[in-house]
């Protein structure tokens, strides 16, 4: 029997809601219903496969309201079939050319270093905070949209209150009208210039169907390009806090052994929480390992219980990034951002950029010196989005020079 509405029960627990459901079910699909809708839950590559095979799931409907309002709003992730592949061919473009990926990795090393270098005065300052400005000014700068005071703040808010209730939502909803009402002017100021190659001309002057994207679409999709680019600082306050937990990993990344980086960064995609599931809707009458799925249920995929079943990873709550040396990484296995091919699916094309901009910080961060002074570092799995709870405070030492060594991928 499909258990009762268990909304509740994820605003209580989060990221430990799912993986225990399962445990009680013994690793089989749960039926319940969620948000008032009939739902199930599967877990495990074979069902990232399933989730993501052609013409099982639609996600149009099976975002919610209130994670359009803030975390993504109307645009190519609210989309389904020729219209997404149309609109996600605009984000490969963009996202996957090398040469992009690897200038904005550039950029942004070398704005974190002038960052540091104001961090030498002896006071502590929060990592996640610091790490957001200096993420979303080199966003700004290699999109072409000009930086304001606000932006940081406003595109770590939307992340931050996607899935909760209460003031961290209101101000996410707050902060992506703001952004939206200015970015569209942004986009309406770059249609009355040439096209250049940057990329918010690029978005400005991208057509549909033979009309151009109207303003507020187009200021959607820009800020799903430099939202994500923000949110890498939860990843590099979990990078800090595993150095300080697991010191041992510093070394290799000081050096600048840029295989181990690799791996230590998919270790922490892993390893710490970020999305807690995914969802969508079923398109048809579906079976999932004996279960009947009606059309029209949504499928929630259990992404955090994945990242730590000791059926795909042994020894999951061990941090290892040993685990990712000479170790392909299976497309439908660490999903953190999606499940299958980037290119032609729903996988996020941006993740490229978060293994660049992650491993470039990673090494930079490992080859400051600094300590940790007395602080909460406790991360909260019954809050979505996690992160330590004092942001991981940091205080340079006087005298320090490790921060003017290339970073991931430099030459």
């Amino acid at each position: 029997m499909p258990l009762l509405d268990q909304t509740l029960s994820f605003a209580t627990k989060g990221y430990a809601w799912l993986p225990d459901l399962r445990r009680r079910s013994h690793g089989r699909p749960v039926g319940m219903t969620f948000g008032g809708r009939p739902a199930v839950a599967i877990s495990g590559p074979g069902a990232a496969r399933f989730f993501y095979g052609p013409n099982n799931l639609e996600r149009h409907t099976a975002v919610p309201s209130a994670v359009v309002s803030t975390l993504f709003g109307r645009g190519v992730h609210t989309l389904d079939g020729e219209a997404h592949r149309v609109r996600k061919a605009l984000f490969v473009a963009l996202l996957m050319h090398e040469d992009g990926v690897d200038n904005l990795a550039v950029l942004t090393g070398k704005i974190f270093d002038e960052a540091a270098d104001g961090w030498r005065r002896g006071e502590p300052v929060s990592l996640f905070d610091e790490s957001a400005r200096v993420l979303t000014d080199a966003a700004s700068r290699w999109t072409g949209v000009p930086d304001d005071d606000r932006m940081a703040a406003d595109l770590v808010a939307m992340v931050d209150g996607f899935a909760t209730a209460g003031p961290r939502h209101a101000r996410a909803r707050l902060a992506r009208l703001r952004r939206e009402r200015r970015f569209s002017k942004i986009i309406e100021g770059v249609r009355r210039q040439e096209p250049t190659e940057t990329p918010v001309s690029k978005i400005a002057h991208h057509v549909e169907n033979g009309y151009l994207l109207d303003s507020r679409s187009a200021a959607v999709e820009l800020i799903n390009m430099i939202r994500p680019t923000t949110a890498v600082a939860w990843y590099l306050a979990f990078a800090g806090h595993a150095l300080d937990r697991w010191p041992g990993s510093r070394a290799r990344l000081r050096a600048g052994d840029d295989d181990y980086t690799a791996a230590f960064v998919h270790e922490l995609r892993r390893f710490y929480p970020f999305v807690p599931f995914l969802g969508g809707r079923a398109r048809r009458d579906l079976t999932f390992q004996h279960v009947s799925i009606p059309k029209g249920t949504l499928v929630l995929l259990d992404v955090h219980g994945q990242h730590h079943d000791p059926r795909v990873w042994p020894e999951p709550y061990e941090f290892r990034p040993e685990r990712f040396l000479n170790r392909p990484v299976g497309e439908f296995e660490l999903i953190p951002q999606g499940g299958g091919d980037p290119r032609a699916g729903h996988r996020c094309p941006g993740e490229r950029i978060v293994l660049a901009l992650l491993g470039t910080l990673a090494q930079r961060l490992a080859k400051l010196d600094y300590y940790l002074p007395p602080q909460n570092t406790a991360i909260d799995l019954s809050r979505v989005p996690a992160r330590p709870r004092s942001g991981l405070k940091i205080v340079r030492l006087c005298g320090a020079d490790a921060n003017r060594s290339p970073g991931f991928g430099d030459s």
